[in-house]
């Protein structure tokens, strides 16, 4: 299995997603990019060098994420589900991926991204 160190964190609010490259820095990992729309981050998935993603359920103006996990599990790409509601939020297709419940700990992404290693 190949070692995650190249994460994209897909997350609408700009303070959660500079939140979160911190601690993927204090983690040894690298910050692939940050998007905060599924047309940026499939965007940026074409550009590829995304060895992870962490993925916001609910973007901006009501927008799922679901066209980039679909994307993310046709590619191969682990990634884990970033949200602050209930498994309820998650659609049937995806249930069973990692989950990484807001608010976010420096421990609970550790465990995450460890949960794709």
């Amino acid at each position: 299995m190949v070692s995650i160190s190249s994460v994209l964190i897909v997350e609408d609010e700009p303070l959660i997603a500079m939140m979160l490259e911190d601690f993927l820095e204090v983690l040894d990992r690298q910050v692939a990019g940050t998007a905060d729309s599924c047309e940026t981050a499939l965007s940026r998935l074409e550009d590829g060098g995304v060895d992870a993603v962490i993925l916001d359920v609910n973007l901006r103006a009501g927008e799922t994420s679901w066209p980039v996990a679909d994307k993310l599990a046709e590619s191969g790409i682990p990634f884990v589900l970033a949200t602050g509601g209930s498994d309820d939020s998650i659609a049937d297709a995806h249930k069973g991926r990692p989950v990484l419940q807001k608010p976010f700990t420096l421990e609970a992404v550790e465990a995450a991204l460890e949960s794709l290693d």
